[in-house]
Formats: C-alpha cells, structure tokens, sequence
C-alpha cells in the first residue's frame, strides 16, 4: 500500500519534475531549431496531340474553273478530340488574285473553342526525289506559339500556297493526280505529381476463361443438336447474355431442366460463332470456326451471323457484325447486305450499302449481280430508296459562303451553304 502511494504521488507532481528537468539541448545552450517547412511541389506539362491525313485529288484538272472562294474538301478526320478537314482552293481563295494562286486551308470542322494547335501542310513530290514543299507550324512553335482557333469553321492556312502555274508543271501533279499530308497537333495540358506509384494489373481474362468452359465442356448442363453437329453450354451463361435464352430456359413457360435443345435454321458454324461470342465478347473469326460449303467467304457468315443475332437478342454482336460488313462491302455483297440489313432493321447499315451502290462508280457493277436481281423481285422498295441516294448523292452540297478576316487563318461558317442560284443550303460535316 504504501508503494502505491509513492506511485500516486510521484504521478501528481510528475509535471513538475519535468518542468524541473532540463532538456539536454538547453543544458548544452544550444538555441532550438525552427521547424522546416513542408515542400511540396508540381509540374505542368504542355505536349502536342498530333495526327495527320493523307488527302489525294485525283482529277485535278477537273477541278479548275470552279472561280475563286470555291474549294474541294478532305474527309473529316479526327486528332486530339477535334474533328478537322482540308480544303484546296483550285483557283484561290481571293478574288483579287486572279486564279493566279491555289489556296490550302486547315478547318476545325467540330464543335470547339479556343483550340490551340500547331499545323503543318506538306505537298508531297510524286517525282522520287523526296523534295516535298513543306509549310510547317511546328517549326515557328517557340517563336509565334500556337495557333488558337476560335470557334468551328475557323481555319489555318495560305491563301497563297502555290503559284498555279508552277504547280502544274512540278513534280507535285502526277497523271492529273496531287497528293497532300497535312499534321495537326492539339495543344494539351495535364498536371503531373512529383510521386506517381502504381500497381500492375494484368488485362482481364475473363473470356479467356470462359471460352476454355465452352471449349472443354466441363459443368454443361444443355446441348444444342444443330444439324449434324451438337455443342455443349451452360445454362447461366447463356441467360445472362441473351434474354431469348433467359425465357427459354427461366421464363414463365421456361424450362430450366431441359438437357436438349434442336435449334432450327441455323448453320453449325454460325451457331458456333454466336456460342463463341457469348463466351468470350469476341467476334470470332471465320477460321475459328471450321470450314462449311454453304459459309464461302467471312462475309456470308457474319451475314448469317447478323441474322442470329437478332434472333437471340445479341444487340452487340449484331452491331459487330454491322460493322464488319461495312468494312468487307463489295459490288458483288452489297445488294444480299441491303436486303440483309433491311430484314433486321440494320438502318445504318442499310444506309451505308445505298451510299455505297449509289455511286456512280459502284452502280453499273452492283446491278450486274445475282444480289441486285433478288432486289428487283424480292424488295422493290429497297430500288425506291436506291434512286432516292442516288438523287442526293447527284445533288453536290459543297458550296459554301465565306467570311472574310484578316489575317492567313480566317473564319469559315461550316452551317451554311448556297447552291449555283443562290439558294441556301444546309450542310454537315
């Protein structure tokens, strides 16, 4: 007890023997140090976006004559989130120049403001001699800075980019044909921070791995007997892709006890693509999934492939194959992709296989087909819209009214447009 006591007491006056002890800093004399303060620090950084096009006009020639302020413009093209076109003014783009000059212009084409951006505009020598003319921004960076463009139509370039007449007698025509590459590079600013740690995650595998369950079989629960072939899969998977398989298997009239299914009016190597794609989220390609006499070429079984699909409610893969058959169009597919993309409600897929036989170059061998003969027995109303794209691809909506400024890069209203008398237009990008 008496231990306890000393105990207590020494803890009451404990602050008071330490006020009592000195430091051994103050025993030395030594003056206490302030505090450092804490260092922090960042970095702005400032890099280019850069991204260039290839615009080629073939015909050249053709395009004279059309009168000073008129041009021909590249696609749409897109660097740094920005969307940007080339426009070539045959005769020049000033009146006062007198078609002496051809005027080369880089447009911002997409909504914007206050984009800042470096250009560069290189008339490419079709000669060998890699002596191409080169108009760059880039060079001037440091000295000048970027180019900031205001709002969209607003435009970078030379009213006088080449002497007509020198043009065409260079190396820069070729069989009546002139090439340009323009590079764009949108200003971008980020933030970096002094310590950046981080951790490697591998990409998923997920389909990887479900494609080896559909490979392997292993826990099937169900085999679909399509034609002479049968292909093993599992229920849950299959329902949580594709809400025709969820009511066939978990609706109301559902059976989830179900061990077979015979699948009708579907080719083996279709079905096992669909299979293959609701494993793996992948679009299979067609040497992954066996020859077959009826599946020729990629194109019929992405056709076949688009069509079961749209039967099982894959809206994805209808969509993947949309996109392939857009990129594989030919004058012999394009009237059975018509027909295809017009039974399944495929509308820009139908657009883009009108835009496409719409084309006079296009025309007189699409018609030649056995798909376009179908056409003409089978959907009449595809014709009707056929010479409806026709119309509009004849209707030439590039003329456009400029607005004046004053200096190299000048404003374009990219909204309007006026026709050969003088009816306003309405034009998009």
């Amino acid at each position: 007890m008496a231990k306890l006591d000393a105990d207590l007491n020494g803890a009451r006056d404990g602050g008071d023997r330490a006020a009592r002890w000195p430091s051994l800093s103050s025993a030395a004399g030594e003056p206490k140090r302030p505090a450092q303060p804490q260092l922090t620090q960042s970095k702005s950084v400032s890099e280019t976006v850069n991204g260039s096009h290839l615009y080629t006009i073939k015909g050249y020639s053709l395009s004279k004559g059309m009168g000073p302020g008129k041009y021909i413009s590249s696609d749409t093209f897109t660097v740094g989130g920005y969307q940007w076109a080339i426009y070539f003014y045959p005769d020049g783009k000033n009146p006062e120049d007198g078609a002496l000059y051809v005027s080369v212009f880089i447009a911002l084409a997409s909504d914007g403001t206050d984009v800042r951006a470096l250009f560069e505009l290189t008339l490419l020598d079709q000669s060998g001699k890699e002596k191409h003319k080169v108009h760059s921004h880039f060079d001037r960076a440091l000295e000048s800075g970027p180019y900031t463009l205001k709002y969209k139509g607003s435009m970078w370039g030379y009213k006088r980019f080449f002497r007509r007449s020198a043009l065409e007698t260079s190396d820069y025509i070729k069989d009546d044909c002139l090439a340009m590459r323009c590079t764009v590079g949108v200003v971008r600013t980020r933030m970096e921070a002094p310590w950046q740690f981080s951790v490697p995650v591998p990409p998923s595998d997920m389909g990887q791995c479900l494609g080896k369950l559909l490979e392997t079989g292993l826990g099937s629960d169900v085999v679909f007997k399509v034609g002479d072939e049968s292909f093993r899969a599992h229920k849950l998977i299959l329902a949580a892709r594709s809400p025709v398989f969820r009511a066939q298997f978990f609706g109301l009239i559902g059976d989830p006890n179900i061990g077979s299914v015979a699948v009708e009016d579907v080719d083996p190597p279709v079905f096992k693509a669909m299979l293959q794609y609701i494993y793996s989220d992948l679009l299979p390609d067609a040497g992954e999934v066996g020859e077959s006499p009826s599946m020729r070429t990629s194109t019929i079984l992405v056709q076949h492939l688009l069509a079961a699909a749209d039967r099982y409610g894959l809206d994805r893969l209808k969509l993947l194959c949309e996109e392939k058959l857009c990129r594989e169009i030919t004058p012999d597919t394009v009237a059975a992709t018509l027909a295809l993309a017009e039974q399944h409600q495929c509308a820009l897929l139908k657009s883009i296989c009108l835009k496409y036989a719409a084309v006079p170059a296009n025309l007189g061998a699409v018609m030649q087909t056995e798909g376009f003969g179908y056409l003409e027995e089978t959907c009449p109303s595809l014709l009707s819209d056929l010479l409806e794209t026709i119309a509009v691809v004849d209707d030439d909506p590039s003329q456009m009214p400029l607005k004046r400024g004053g200096s190299s890069v000048e404003g374009l209203d990219l909204a309007d447009g006026v026709d050969s008398t003088g009816r306003r237009l309405r034009r998009r990008l």
